[in-house]
């Protein structure tokens, strides 16, 4: 029987693959079927009409900010169809990524229900890769958020919280595919302090079953394996007497790991050999054993965990499944355990209506001139081309049409008819003090030149975020860095060595914003040091504040307010450019 359901859901997505264009079309029809009588689609006068020419000829691309207001009275309790016919039953809260801002996505439960179907398919895809996931568990970390409501009654959730709360979730323990260690009372746990002590300490108790490790992104990965190192003494204290630290104080998880927990001296004495001492490489092949690769998002931002993960792991391959976020699913990873840099997603053109605006790559001299950009024809899903860029527009039986994500994709190839995508970055700007735009890319770009020479030193960087500084004239770009620097590290520290980054940094730039630089219309940038924990910190106060621990990434630029105000109280020295950068390269390539 799981043969056949494996074989099945490999059967599915060639059947979807190879009739992509077919496939979409009966999609949007669907979509205008179910949803042509809203409020919002009868401004279009559509009249009706389900096919693409008219669809895309009359209804035009939105932002989050054009249906503000919509959402905000389906907030406030109006049932009315105002953007899906379909009742909502919740909202699902995104991270706000791309503008800094959260955003309530409306989430009808039978769109939740289509979501589940490339869920299914990740196991089947997976075990193509990596057999026999059946004959094991899986130590996933997961994390739940506190119950808030909107004004008119529906759930707030994150996507990952909506799925725990899912009676999918809570039933597929009975498949063994989807066999975990962590008790669903952890799960539901709303202090994430406890909840990660607890899955930690079952993980350990069934270190031996345990096939692969995994959690919601590569920053959550480490900041688990950063409590481990924290806190591995109380935890094998615990096996060792058979009893839980007092400090867990939920009664549901005391009363769930009474039925669980038993004295085994000689399990920790195995985790007091391997935990003791500061090496910690490989950490996870040594308590875990049979764990055959590690699931988490590494793509965007997240890559440059990669060498953290690969040290702490012990060269385990690092899976990103599936490529899905509030507002939509995509695709999946049709070669999972590819290394980080090359993974790509296949686009499922049963999920939603996709269109893409492609991006052009304009001259320096034209982005300082021109102010405007005119957006181009929508390209369809099947219409792409390899190696190009595109922002991703999507259109769901949810009540988003024509949508822009902020995703900027490449096409990396097709699967039959169906492109695959590697995700490139958020749009918008990050950085900028004059018409210089510094984007995700760029930053981190510059952060992996100049981290090259930490290495020199033995150091790393742990995390990194910015600022635009504009509180005196010329403005400055400000990196905040977080170093893994010991005692016998300090040189690292120097002004010279961080001076010298700082360099690097800068030159790392784009033209525009060393030409600035020059004239003296941006001034030296500044790398500022900060305490060590100080990420880990904004961590806790994040969530203090309401934040999901599941779902939290670390921001990339920070523009004013408290976070600002706590990494500047954590600053242990200030270092500047030293010297203008270069312009001769790019000027000898004109």
């Amino acid at each position: 029987m799981e043969t056949d359901w494996n074989t099945k859901a490999l059967e599915f997505i060639e059947e979807m693959t190879k009739n992509a264009g077919e496939v979409q079309k009966m999609v949007l029809a669907d979509i205008l079927k179910q949803n042509g009588e809203t409020e919002y689609l009868q401004r279009f006068n559509l009249d009706g009409a389900t096919d693409t020419k008219t669809f895309t000829s009359k209804v035009p691309c939105i932002t989050y900010e054009d249906i503000r207001p919509e959402i905000q009275r389906m907030e406030n309790g109006d049932r009315s169809a105002i953007l899906t016919a379909l009742p909502v039953s919740d909202f699902l809260l995104s991270s706000g990524t791309t503008s800094g801002k959260r955003k309530l996505i409306p989430m009808p439960e039978e769109e939740w229900n289509r979501r589940q179907v490339l869920s299914s398919l990740e196991i089947p895809v997976m075990n193509v890769y990596v057999p026999d996931l059946n004959r094991g568990k899986g130590l996933y970390f997961y994390f739940s958020w506190p119950e808030i409501r909107t004004p008119g009654g529906q759930m707030i959730l994150t996507a990952l919280n909506k799925y725990y709360r899912s009676e999918h979730f809570k039933n597929q323990r009975r498949d063994p595919y989807t066999q975990y260690t962590s008790p669903y009372e952890s799960v539901l746990c709303t202090d994430y302090v406890q909840s990660m002590y607890v899955q930690l300490l079952c993980g350990l108790y069934q270190h031996k079953q345990i096939n692969r490790v995994g959690t919601s992104s590569a920053s959550a990965l480490l900041r688990v394996i950063k409590f481990f190192k924290l806190n591995w003494q109380d935890l094998v204290l615990d096996i060792r007497v058979g009893s839980l630290n007092p400090k867990i104080t939920y009664e549901p998880l005391r009363e769930c790991m009474a039925r669980i927990m038993k004295s085994d001296p000689e399990l920790a004495d195995f985790l007091t050999i391997e935990c003791s001492g500061e090496n910690w490489e490989g950490i996870i092949q040594r308590i875990w054993p049979n764990a055959k690769y590690l699931q988490t998002i590494i793509t965007g931002s997240m890559i440059q965990y990669a060498p953290s993960l690969d040290y702490y792991s012990g060269g385990l391959p690092i899976a990103t499944t599936k490529y899905a976020s509030s507002e939509c699913c995509f695709g999946i990873n049709l070669n999972p355990i590819s290394k980080p840099e090359d993974v790509s997603f296949t686009f499922m053109p049963n999920l939603a209506y996709f269109e893409f605006i492609p991006q052009e790559h304009h001259s320096s001299k034209m982005d300082i001139v021109n102010s405007t950009v005119t957006t181009p024809d929508l390209i369809n899903l099947v219409d792409v081309e390899v190696g190009k860029d595109y922002e991703v527009v999507i259109t769901t039986h949810a009540g988003l049409y024509r949508y822009q994500m902020g995703d900027i994709l490449r096409v990396t190839g097709f699967h039959n008819s169906a492109p695959k995508f590697k995700f490139l970055r958020r749009k918008g700007v990050l950085l900028s003090i004059e018409v210089d735009k510094t984007d995700e890319v760029e930053l981190q770009m510059a952060m992996d030149n100049a981290s090259q020479i930490l290495q020199e030193y033995n150091v790393s960087l742990v995390d990194y975020t910015s600022h635009a500084s504009k509180k005196i004239a010329p403005g400055h770009y400000v990196i905040y860095w977080e170093l893994s620097v010991g005692d016998s590290d300090k040189n690292a520290q120097s002004d010279e060595v961080i001076s010298r980054c700082c360099q690097i940094v800068e030159n790392s730039f784009s033209l525009i914003y060393k030409q600035y630089r020059v004239h003296g219309a941006i001034a030296p940038l500044e790398i500022r040091l900060l305490k060590n924990g100080t990420f880990q910190d904004l961590v806790e106060l994040a969530v203090s504040r309401g934040a999901s621990i599941g779902q939290y990434k670390v921001p990339r630029c920070v523009e004013t307010g408290l976070v600002l105000e706590f990494l500047d109280s954590r600053v242990v020295s200030s270092h500047f450019s030293p010297c203008l950068p270069s312009l001769a390269s790019e000027e000898s390539e004109e």
